[in-house]
């Protein structure tokens, strides 16, 4: 039998912004978390004779353990100060079990030999698990695969509530499942539909009628998705990580209640928990919409093609899912409470909402719908909408095969027992604020995902945000989740991808007079020989006139949007300015080398209009 490893220990610098004495404390609290947080916690130096002779002890006994070595940490001197300060020991190895000092090589021997040793590490722990993370999601599976990694004990409850119309799935939350996935696969095949029609005009022949079939994609989806699933059961079982598909709910500080299906009880607990319990489609509240109404987590299995179509909502995936429909050869109508895409630049989300009109998509603006009637069942069937309208008293009615609702999401924080231990969310929405190391204010219970309060609703952002919060908690890591100039795309027939401020937020945050915003139409070689717009795809960057023309914010509007923002985000990371994206060759011929040629500011109001590529 091989023996374990040692693990090693992480232990990031504190920072030399901060005084001297909140930094001294910040890494006593660091060195106290490695301590709390570890059955064997092994401060050593990696040339020690005698700190290596306590790691072979440990192995040869099967015992797992973590080290820091204090040679190889910025801070390796000040380190061995503050642990002096706390074992009033100077010297390594410095062992730590069960958050009992032992001491050093001598004295761990000496424990060892009297069996003084054997009881501290089979003392039992107080609780079952280190880490038990609430919610199976992209956020919270990261959590636990890295916590798993830093050698604790981790269990993963995940428990989806049917939807009114029945859909389920599996293990990875919204993302995988009814979200991000589903959706870029669709948009996938309204892509294939529009290539298809491009590709007579690059002297493709075919004669046969073109059709979709709705059954055949959804099947390949769901079987895509159902390997996916797969995947993370087997990947949690490889790292150790206990997964329960029950509902989680808090009774005690410490405690939890998993609920299977079956209706069965069990209860578990542990030193700390993170809430990644993600959001859920929001309804109306008006007649007949739970009844007849789906919403994003049905479309994606939806068994047959949903038929003409009223999207209600001008959010993301509103948009994201009339686009994809109607490229599908669907009839779509999107109604429009108030604005298109909320929270995202206006002008961008007007020019979108313009294609989209070009593309047979119709839009009924300031309406909003009151009920919801069943005129015929079928696969699909019939529905009446009655409409009011947001302004005055007028109403409107539409007949259509298949309502979606697409007006937000509502926070999963209610019904999993936070009151019983105090804490706190914000009561309008169901989000939970958090401290910048995503704590709530009750000190052991975290948070991460789409139900923060004032953070980005993007599932790279839960991921980041879980990997590096168990590494703080367990790997004696400083670092946190960067928030700010996070990318994102619309994936509608015209992707639009941005990064940073909208030119809105930019006003407001610097003032319309300290800011250049450069921007331009442009005609993707692709769309040439093919006859679409010449003046549809559109480029813009605002810039800080007073901060070198530093980049605030990334918009695009064309093909292939995501690919382009991500490159960009990067630079943006890094400080891009103007003169750099001067300096920058383009690859042409390419959407993305548009903004290396930029040269036309707003505020000159000269034409942006193309003539040719």
């Amino acid at each position: 039998m091989s023996s374990p490893p040692g693990r090693r220990a992480r232990l990031s610098s504190p920072g030399t912004s901060r005084q001297a004495s909140d930094a001294r404390e910040e890494l006593r609290r660091r060195l106290k978390d490695l301590i709390d947080g570890n059955r064997v916690m092994i401060f050593s130096k990696s040339y020690c004779p005698h700190s290596t002779r306590v790691k072979e002890l440990f192995s040869s006994l099967g015992v797992e353990y973590n080290i820091l070595e204090l040679d190889q940490v910025d801070d390796g001197a000040n380190v061995q100060e503050v642990l002096k300060e706390i074992s009033n020991q100077k010297t390594v190895p410095n062992i730590f079990v069960n958050k009992v000092h032992v001491g050093g090589c001598d004295r761990t021997f000496q424990a060892h030999k009297s069996g003084l040793l054997q009881k501290l590490l089979h003392e039992d722990s107080t609780h079952d698990y280190d880490l038990i993370i609430i919610g199976g999601g992209s956020g919270g599976l990261s959590c636990a695969k890295e916590a798993a990694n830093l050698g604790k004990k981790v269990m993963v409850l995940d428990f989806v509530v049917p939807s009114p119309q029945g859909s389920s799935w599996g293990l990875g939350g919204t993302c995988v499942n009814v979200g991000c996935i589903p959706k870029k696969l669709m948009h996938q095949a309204a892509l294939l539909g529009q290539a298809l029609q491009d590709s007579r005009k690059f002297g493709w022949e075919y004669n046969q009628q073109v059709k979709h079939n709705w059954e055949v994609m959804t099947e390949a989806i769901q079987n895509h998705i159902g390997s996916l699933n797969w995947g993370y059961r087997v990947t949690l079982r490889e790292k150790g990580v206990a997964y329960v598909n029950a509902y989680g709910e808090f009774v005690e500080l410490h405690k939890i209640k998993a609920t299977n299906k079956k209706g069965q009880e069990t209860f578990y607990t542990a030193s700390k928990f993170v809430i990644a319990t993600g959001e859920r489609p929001r309804y109306l509240g008006i007649q007949g919409d739970k009844e007849y109404c789906i919403t994003s987590d049905d479309l994606f299995s939806l068994p047959h093609c949903p038929g003409r179509t009223l999207v209600v909502g001008a959010s993301y995936v509103g948009l994201e899912c009339a686009g994809f429909l109607a490229g599908l050869g669907l009839e779509v109508t999107v109604m429009v409470r108030s604005v298109l895409l909320r929270g995202f630049d206006q002008e961008m989300a007007e020019k979108l909402g313009s294609y989209l009109e070009q593309q047979g998509i119709k839009f009924q603006r300031k309406f909003t719908p009151v009920s919801i009637q069943q005129m015929e069942k079928g696969s699909p069937g019939i529905l009446k909408v009655v409409a009011k309208s947001t302004e005055g008293p007028e109403t409107v009615e539409g007949v259509y095969n298949t309502v979606l609702l697409a007006i937000g999401r509502e926070s999963c924080t209610r019904k999993i027992g936070l009151e019983k231990i105090g804490v706190k969310i914000n009561e309008k929405n169901g989000k939970i604020p958090v401290n910048d190391v995503e704590q709530t204010n009750v000190p052991h219970v975290y948070a991460i995902g789409d139900i923060l309060e004032g953070k980005p609703e993007l599932t790279p952002v839960a991921i980041q945000a879980g990997k590096l919060l168990a590494r703080r908690l367990f790997g004696g890591s400083l670092e946190k989740c960067d928030y700010i100039n996070v990318p994102t795309t619309v994936f509608t027939p015209l992707e639009y991808g941005c990064c940073g401020l909208s030119e809105e937020k930019a006003i407001e945050v610097y003032k319309k007079e300290n800011l250049e915003v450069y921007h331009t139409l442009f005609w993707p070689l692709e769309w040439t020989v093919a006859g679409r717009d010449n003046n549809t795809c559109y480029a813009k960057i605002i810039c800080n006139k007073f901060d070198n023309e530093r980049v605030v914010g990334f918009h695009l509007l064309g093909p292939n949007a995501g690919e382009v923002t991500q490159g960009f985000a990067a630079a943006m990371k890094c400080g891009l300015t103007k003169q750099l994206l001067n300096d920058t060759i383009g690859i042409h011929p390419t959407c993305g080398e548009v903004f290396t040629t930029l040269e036309i500011t707003k505020s000159s109001g000269l034409d942006i209009a193309q003539k040719g590529c």
